[in-house]
């Protein structure tokens, strides 16, 4: 039909002769083409060999496009690939990711799931079906018509996808109308159950337009319909010229006429046929009393699209007979002279739109968004805004602390929703993975959102540090007492037994291990970090060093104290001496090591809890930590050995027994501190070994000196040499 409708145009006269031309001549020099790619590529065959012009009005995907200067037609419509993306955006700013597609059954149709599909994929958006609507060839054949509307109503009007995106034309809207109302012939209510809270999105080419037996539908189905629309304006005058105009101004115009007895349902004398109503048209029949879906009083997209190619012609053929600002003698205008002209063609209309092609020769601009807002009177509106949309997805979105898990044999739109693992989160909708806390945040109860850590050392703030702060100065105070009594009954037997100045040092020692407690109290820092571990074993060492010396010192006087014993004349206050000095020494030398190859450093474990940094000392070596700590365990087992065998020697020179009960308590201490250290955090560990050094320390303190105290200040007649003389004799 388009190829002999352009040969007719070309050629026809009274007979038609292709190629000859049988009647006046035509100076044709520019078509405005079809609606459709079909139509006007037909045209375009024919027109193309004679050089002439095409500009169409309809939106449709483009051809070649390779002939970037001479297209085969102009397009006075935006590109339609600006239609894809436009319906990608749409879909995205709503959250739309489960939709239906309908579209014709023809290549245009085709063409339209092959550009579109993939993008929903690269979007992450789903298709839930696929229709394809039956073109007016197949329409015919109504039988089989029938049967595919009630097959394929159940499918999109039933599926869960809300958001339904319509391809094609005014056929695709009929079509879609007749399920609607087929099915709603045998359910009243079929209608408005299926459709509520859908939305239909529909292209540039589909006007809402229904013929005249159509008055039965209820436009109110497509009530919120999201239309793409070519852009237009309303024209000077046109509303008026549309509300006078009446059918006697065109006697002649035949099409006038039948499209007045169709919109009016009414029949003029010279009709050849009655109407259905069998009334006569008086002519003062009102256009804008017609129903929008049968005629719109708009200017609609497409008429503004031919107004504008109609301008275009005439500027085009102004712009040929006009040089240099001079207006030519009447010349004769070939059609191949306007294809320069159309190809760089940019003016403003009548209403200020600029007009002009790009490369491809598509109108240079882009399309309008409007929502369809319908009446009871089957009249509708189109406006640029719209109410909250509903949702269209396969399923329920995922909440903040959830993430998608894929359903086995669904498309990837379709998940299931699974719980964050423990240490993750996920602060938005639908979140592909949850991703996990910054070291110094972790997850709050919902695992929405991240908590920043709380800091974690055993501070003088807290309860805790307050009463192992009181007992390290209590302990050092009772030591410094002790120190005192020992210093002011210096003179006495039971200070002056067993090495005075080994007392003073051990005195000495245990009062600085009360003291350096002091340094595992507040937010580590470096000069915390080196004292802390290495004076704690040195001074350590010093006192279990005197112990040592004390109980060597005790053996050696018991067997110097023996006739002819070789020992005699070897021992004395260097022994005690040399015992300390090099026994501490060595820890000195440990600590000196330690110190130059890995000191400890302040250090942050954001690792060990999840709801707490804990600020510690990193020892730097753990290795070295050890080290210090096993020569420490090794003096303390020398020195309970030495005094366990020597706890049997007579009472007047033996502390033996004392010292092997002070380090029974010792070596527990350290021992049960190993694994308690390992198996704590934070300040938590820390207080363990505050803890560790009182005990030791105290022990220490309360088995030696607990029982001198008592002879000193309870009971001094008890301390004079005679009672040691008489105790000796007996």
């Amino acid at each position: 039909m388009a190829y002999r409708a352009t040969l007719d145009l070309l050629f026809k006269s009274h007979r038609f002769v292709p190629n000859f031309q049988c009647g006046p001549k035509k100076n044709l020099i520019g078509i405005i083409g079809g609606l459709d790619l079909v139509t006007s590529s037909h045209m375009a065959d024919i027109v193309g060999l004679f050089k002439i012009p095409q500009i169409s009005y309809g939106s449709f995907e483009s051809t070649t496009n390779d002939e970037i200067y001479f297209p085969p037609f102009y397009r006075m419509v935006p590109s339609e690939a600006l239609q894809y993306v436009g319906i990608i955006q749409l879909l995205l700013h709503f959250r739309w990711k489960w939709v239906g597609l309908i579209t014709t059954d023809d290549q245009a149709g085709e063409h339209f799931l092959q550009a579109l599909e993939p993008m929903l994929s690269k979007n992450g958006i789903c298709s839930a079906f696929t229709e394809r609507a039956a073109t007016r060839r197949h329409v015919d054949i109504m039988a089989e018509t029938i049967q595919n509307f009630y097959m394929t109503s159940s499918v999109f009007l039933d599926s869960e996808a809300n958001a339904i995106i319509v391809h094609g034309d005014m056929s695709s809207i009929i079509w879609l109308a007749s399920i609607l109302w087929l099915m709603s012939l045998n359910d009243s209510g079929y209608t408005e159950r299926s459709s509520v809270g859908k939305v239909w999105i529909t292209t540039a080419q589909i006007d809402f337009t229904f013929w005249s037996f159509h008055r039965s539908w209820d436009i109110e189905m497509f009530h919120g319909a999201l239309s793409f629309t070519i852009h237009s304006n309303e024209l000077i005058a046109f509303q008026t010229f549309l509300q006078t105009i009446k059918p006697p101004w065109t006697n002649e115009d035949g099409f006038f006429k039948n499209f007045w007895e169709e919109e009016f349902d009414c029949s003029f004398p010279s009709s050849r046929g009655p109407t259905k109503n069998n009334e006569l048209c008086s002519g003062e029949e009102r256009l804008e009393s017609i129903p929008a879906t049968f005629f719109e009083m708009s200017m609609t997209g497409h008429s503004y699209s031919i107004y504008n190619i109609v301008y275009a012609m005439a500027y085009v053929l102004h712009g040929i007979n006009i040089k240099d600002g001079k207006r030519l003698a009447h010349m004769n205008v070939e059609p191949w002279q306007l294809y320069s002209f159309l190809r760089w063609i940019s003016f403003n209309n009548s209403v200020g739109d600029e007009i002009a092609f790009d490369d491809h020769g598509e109108l240079a601009g882009g399309f309008d968004v409007t929502n369809l807002v319908t009446f009871p009177n089957n009249s509708y509106v189109r406006i640029q805004s719209w109410k909250v949309p509903p949702f269209s997805v396969c399923n329920d979105r995922c909440k903040p602390g959830y993430s998608r898990k894929k359903k086995e044999g669904e498309k990837f739109c379709c998940y299931d929703c699974a719980p964050c693992p423990e240490g993750k989160i996920s602060n938005q909708e639908d979140m592909e993975y949850c991703v996990a806390c910054p070291k110094d945040q972790y997850p709050n109860r919902s695992q929405d959102q991240c908590i920043p850590k709380t800091p974690n050392f055993l501070s003088l703030a807290e309860p805790l540090g307050i009463l192992l702060a009181c007992l390290a100065l209590f302990f050092a105070l009772i030591t410094a007492l002790i120190l005192g009594i020992f210093i002011k009954h210096q003179n006495t037997p039971i200070v002056k037994a067993n090495n005075r100045t080994l007392t003073y040092i051990l005195l000495t020692s245990l009062l600085l291990c009360f003291s350096c407690s002091l340094l595992f109290i507040g937010q580590p820092n470096n000069l915390t970090c080196l004292l802390r571990q290495t004076l704690f074993g040195i001074i350590f060492s010093v006192a279990v060093s005197s112990v040592l010396a004390k109980t060597v010192t005790v053996v050696a006087a018991f067997m110097a104290s023996k006739p002819g014993n070789i020992f005699r004349k070897g021992m004395g206050r260097s022994l005690a001496y040399s015992i300390v000095i090099s026994c501490s020494f060595v820890q000195v030398g440990i600590c000196i090591l330690w110190l130059s190859t890995s000191p400890p450093f302040p250090d942050l474990d954001m690792d060990s809890s999840m709801e707490i940094i804990i600020l510690k000392c990193n020892e730097g070596s753990v290795v070295m930590f050890y080290c210090v700590l096993g020569y420490m365990g090794f003096l303390a087992t020398i020195s309970f050995t030495v005094a366990f065998l020597a706890r049997k020697l007579p009472d007047t020179f033996n502390e033996a027994k004392f010292i092997t009960f002070s380090m029974l308590i010792f070596c527990s201490v350290w021992l049960s501190f190993v694994p308690s250290y390992l198996s704590t955090r934070g300040k938590d560990m820390v207080a363990m070994e505050i803890f560790s050094i009182f005990a030791s320390s105290a022990g220490l303190l309360c088995c030696i000196f607990s029982p001198k105290c008592y002879i000193i200040i309870l009971r001094p007649e008890l301390n004079c040499r005679e009672q040691l003389v008489r105790k000796k004799a007996l």
